[in-house]
């Protein structure tokens, strides 16, 4: 019967509904094909025109002969490999448990007198279903913290408004039990619309900051360490730097210098330095904060700033050296025996100059070396008797940490 002038057709809103679905899981596959890398545009357009097909059926004349089950089946399949796709593009491990589990229990489930067809626990349970995976979908995005702010949080509301409109039916039967469902009906399938668009463009709006992501990776990464390279290093360093000041907090820069890199690479030839390379860069990675920053300079030179003072700097750099020490002694199968020297220029004023923080440090580590190497050193950076780098005196006996150091 037709509904009164103005009214919104259910059915009408359906057809397009399934239309635009179906015409963006094509795109999305299309979109795939130019772009293989990503294999995550097939999933979600795989997604897209499973729902599609899922909502053609509920809709079908025939549907009589389809045990309603299916339809619904095959949305929580959509919706679990949407999620399968969002970890997939982010680099984490597939669930197939996940994935199919909705899909695989709804039927069994509908077998139970409790959830008969069109009854309200059957559309409250459906409902809550799609939220759980739909919220799933929100935390994944959210978890990738390497987009921009604008894709990241865009791609937390999407979603989450999405489960905000499938727990309505929900609701409905607790504050209104007796009320038609048309009027939800109405709302979802305009909902369906607009979120089935809006998803489309948060998708694509990943891909573009993916590949942002690995052109800024590749012009900042050091392709031997995968550390940051120098001109990363600094940037980032500034930026440190900068809030430190802010909050009138210390900043420590660490220099590291393999120990007799040279002779390794005359002895085991530049195959094995290089392993010795990687190796080191791996030791300063695992022990090495969330907050500091660390890179390759260039050869043997390795960098790290950190915020803290000199309980700090020589808390993270012994580690580093007594981690490497051990990481040290035998490399790609040859006895290495590599040690790291280290210095620290600390500041505990706002730090206007890197490079001084810098020649600070190299200074310290070069006295590092001459004192026998394997071992760390520290120095004000900021103190009013600081002279250059390559006039620094010895410093005094409690800036070492007493290290025992192999014979040569």
């Amino acid at each position: 019967m037709p509904g009164p002038a103005g009214a919104l057709d259910v059915s009408t809103l359906t057809v397009v509904a399934i239309g635009l679905a179906g015409l963006l899981g094509l795109f999305l596959v299309s979109c795939w094909l130019q772009e293989r890398s990503v294999r995550a545009l097939a999933w979600w357009g795989s997604a897209y025109l499973i729902g599609a097909g899922s909502m053609a059926l509920w809709m079908a004349p025939q549907s009589r002969w389809v045990p309603p089950e299916i339809p619904e089946a095959l949305t929580l399949l959509a919706c679990g490999i949407i999620w399968s796709g969002v970890r997939l593009f982010h680099g984490r491990r597939l669930e197939p448990t996940g994935t199919f589990a909705g899909a695989l229990l709804w039927p069994a489930l509908c077998h139970f007198s409790l959830l008969a067809e069109g009854t309200h626990a059957r559309l409250a349970l459906g409902a809550l279903f799609v939220a759980i995976y739909t919220f799933a979908i929100a935390f994944e995005l959210w978890r990738e913290r390497r987009k921009t702010l604008f894709s990241r949080t865009a791609a937390l509301i999407v979603p989450s408004l999405h489960a905000a409109i499938f727990l309505m039916p929900i609701a409905m039967q607790l504050l209104a039990p007796q009320k038609d469902a048309s009027a939800w009906l109405t709302v979802f399938a305009v909902e369906a619309m607009i979120y089935s668009t809006g998803t489309a463009f948060i998708v694509l709006l990943m891909v573009k900051d993916h590949h942002v992501q690995v052109y800024r990776h590749a012009a900042w990464t050091d392709p031997l360490t995968g550390l940051f390279n120098r001109r990363a290093f600094l940037d980032h360093a500034r930026a440190l730097c900068d809030g430190q000041a802010a909050k009138s907090l210390p900043v420590t820069l660490l220099m590291f210098d393999l120990d007799h890199f040279k002779s390794i690479n005359d002895r085991f030839g530049h195959a094995t330095g290089d392993e010795v390379l990687r190796v080191f860069a791996q030791v300063l990675r695992r022990s090495t904060r969330a907050s500091d920053i660390v890179g390759r300079l260039g050869g043997e030179e390795f960098a790290a700033i950190l915020p803290g003072d000199k309980a700090i700097a020589e808390m993270v750099g012994e580690r580093i050296r007594a981690s490497f020490e051990v990481a040290g002694v035998t490399i790609a199968g040859y006895e290495i025996g590599g040690t790291v020297s280290i210095g620290a220029g600390i500041s505990h004023a706002p730090v206007r100059d890197i490079d001084a923080l810098i020649n600070c440090a190299d200074g310290v580590l070069y006295e590092a070396k001459r004192s026998g190497r394997n071992r760390i050193r520290t120095a004000r950076a900021d103190a009013p008797s600081l002279v250059p780098a390559q006039h620094a005196p010895s410093m005094a006996p409690g800036d070492m940490l007493p290290v025992p150091v192999p014979a040569e």
